[in-house]
């Protein structure tokens, strides 16, 4: 079955081919609506690279030429010969609560929705109606980062603002990374050898956006993100938690608008904040020249890690595996050492050498003495993508 996986930006259209679980190309439209615009087509089988350069007005103008760039390289000969289409979509809000076929109910409420994540929804809604336009033939699934999240019980999703916040402008947690958690949780317990519906873990994915998950017999019972992505832990660029009381303050003492303080909170705070570094590598090689800021912006990152993965132990009745995903979470051992040693009464132990081994597969870094698994995961969210579409479009044939 040939299912086309689109996660599409405001300006950028990332897609990823597959033949059942198998990748046949990958690529990427970038910088649309600019004059230096990009595509990339990469056939997956022989590494031979196709690609345009000139300007692209919108997204339906790259996916044409994404479609040229099929054709040309002999991988498909039309988006029409598709069995389906997977559309990564941030927020479902409260009403799509689960990964569905698309239909003209979907996109208005997803387009309704937009107002929690306006610059991914409305990104996305221009990816699937401009496959629509392209294809008409080929069925489309909506793929929630939000779905994994409907599990969590109303005392872990609800805020404590008065109710009637909740029932005019369904403000609650919803959590984000959902495929993520989804896909390594799923994965660690294949390694485990553990039924998915018996298996508690507590996933951290680690990026420039990053959050932790409790997942207790498959499902997600609490997560760390929020109303929006900006709740929880230390980021790149993003804040997490804090003290409310500091917005008012900030606006009246620094002058700023709530846009202004929107934007200080998602683009200019998180570890970038505190040290005007967002890379890790770049952090890191800070802090052996002795960049103390550096230092600090690592330390609290991984100290507000371990109070959220803290907190989910008391959350969960017993606890099977930790596990590490995300570009942070795959490679930095330093992150993944710091985190497990201050865990270490927690039963969880790792073995350093493990920990040090590069390696692109899921393994296993814990000791032997170990009470609990500790894991790392390459989380591959197109791949989920790719499942849950071919799952929902088979019970259609």
């Amino acid at each position: 079955m040939k299912i086309l996986v689109l996660n599409s930006g405001s300006s950028s259209i990332k897609f990823k081919l597959f033949d059942d679980t198998h990748v046949k190309a990958s690529g990427l439209v970038e910088k649309i609506g600019e004059s230096q615009s990009k595509v990339v087509l990469n056939n997956a089988l022989n590494n031979e690279k196709f690609q345009r350069e000139c300007p692209v007005k919108n997204h339906e103008e790259g996916l044409q030429i994404v479609n040229e760039l099929f054709k040309e390289s002999g991988i498909l000969a039309d988006l029409n010969a598709l069995d389906g289409c997977g559309h990564r979509v941030v927020h479902g809000g409260k009403n799509l609560n689960a990964h569905c076929l698309v239909d003209d109910y979907v996109l208005e409420e997803i387009d309704r929705v937009s107002i929690f994540a306006p610059l991914h929804n409305r990104a996305h809604l221009a990816g699937i109606k401009t496959l629509i336009k392209a294809a008409p033939n080929v069925r489309n699934v909506a793929v929630f980062d939000t779905a994994f999240h409907r599990s969590m019980p109303d005392f872990a999703y609800m805020y404590a603002l008065p109710y009637e916040l909740y029932e005019k402008h369904s403000i609650r947690k919803y959590g984000f990374h959902g495929t993520s958690h989804a896909f390594v949780s799923s994965k660690a317990a294949n390694l485990l050898q553990k039924d998915k519906n018996d298996f508690n873990a507590i996933s951290a994915h680690l990026g420039n956006g990053a959050s932790v998950c409790a997942i207790e017999k498959g499902h997600s019972v609490d997560t760390s993100m929020g109303f929006t992505p900006l709740e929880g832990l230390i980021m790149g660029t993003r804040c997490g938690d804090l003290d409310p009381a500091i917005l008012p303050f900030i606006s009246h003492f620094e002058g700023l608008s709530i846009e202004q303080i929107d934007t200080l909170l998602n683009k200019k705070s998180g570890v970038y904040g505190i040290c005007a570094y967002n890379d890790f590598r770049d952090i890191q090689d800070q802090m052996q020249k002795g960049n103390d800021k550096a230092r600090l912006a690592l330390d609290m990152f991984c100290y507000r890690l371990v109070k959220y993965i803290g907190a989910y132990f008391a959350v969960l009745p017993k606890t099977d595996v930790l596990i590490f995903t995300g570009g942070i979470g795959e490679n930095d051992t330093l992150v993944r050492q710091k985190v497990c040693e201050r865990l270490s009464h927690l039963g969880i132990v790792l073995d350093h050498e493990l920990n040090k081994e590069k390696s692109s597969a899921a393994r296993m870094i814990n000791s032997n003495s170990s009470k609990v698994k500790i894991l790392v995961v390459p989380t591959d969210e197109e791949l989920e993508i790719a499942r849950i579409t071919q799952e929902l479009v088979s019970k259609t044939l």
